[in-house]
């Protein structure tokens, strides 16, 4: 039975291609509001190609990108700026500005686009540093801070816009097991207490199956399969299962 909900964003027929070489090929997925939709596959399997489609960093060779009702594959870099201010993106390794106090990378946006006042900035600042577990290191340097407290800062950063969806790169990744588990639980936390959309790049498949809503596996530019936790378990696909399982042998290529 097909799915009756609006998709916050959708991917229809999207094609992305450089150099003669098809990265993504017609991929067609939805993803809906408050889900938190994971994209699984290998290095090199085209999900970060796919998170900078999303997003609006590279443009489709054709398709289209659905996101809030408006195809971003045709908007203007000012129409793509717009929307962005409804999306928040938490990078791989954080990417917080070094010669900046957590305060300032934090309200950064909300200091270089806007003209809310001072007193304003400091109070969203620590709104979403207390969401993420942070409070009170407002005048620390990113130096400061451990791995999982930058990544946390990251996250907060994401919020400061108060966005719809919000796209995670790796998130746990170059984190040890307990810390990065505590990553997991904050974002489950974060789309619970504010039902924003989660949509999350990862190759850490025991990270995904604690926290996904739905899962997709990007296989040779395709979707193999697109399903939930428990469906994805029950696969008898032989590269769901090799994916799965971490084997080397099966049809999965290990270069």
């Amino acid at each position: 039975m097909a799915d009756e909900r609006r998709p916050i964003l959708a991917l229809q027929q999207l094609t992305y291609a450089v150099g003669g070489h098809t990265i993504l090929d017609h991929i067609d997925m939805a993803i809906y509001p408050g889900e938190i939709f994971v994209v699984l596959g290998l290095s090199g399997s085209g999900k970060t190609t796919m998170l900078r489609l999303m997003t609006g960093l590279i443009r489709p060779t054709s398709g289209a990108i659905v996101i809030l009702d408006q195809d971003i594959a045709v908007m203007t870099e000012r129409e793509l700026n717009v929307l962005r201010k409804r999306m928040g993106l938490v990078f791989q390794f954080g990417a917080l500005f070094d010669s900046l106090r957590v305060r300032d990378n934090v309200g950064f946006s909300l200091y270089e686009h806007t003209n809310i006042a001072e007193a304003e900035v400091r109070q969203a600042v620590a709104e979403k540093l207390r969401l993420v577990g942070m409070s009170g290191v407002e005048e620390k340097y990113p130096a400061e801070l451990s791995g999982g407290m930058q990544k946390r800062v990251g996250i907060a950063r994401a919020l400061i816009s108060n966005p719809e969806i919000l796209f995670y790169d790796e998130p746990t990744s170059g984190l040890d097991p307990v810390i990065a588990a505590t990553i997991d639980e904050l974002i489950v936390k974060l789309r619970n207490t504010l039902w924003v959309t989660e949509v999350i790049v990862s190759h850490d498949i025991h990270s995904v199956l604690q926290m996904a809503d739905r899962m997709a596996l990007l296989h040779e530019g395709r979707l193999r399969l697109v399903g939930t936790p428990a469906e994805f378990q029950a696969s008898d696909d032989p590269v769901v299962r090799q994916f799965l399982e971490g084997r080397t042998d099966g049809p999965i290529q290990v270069v």
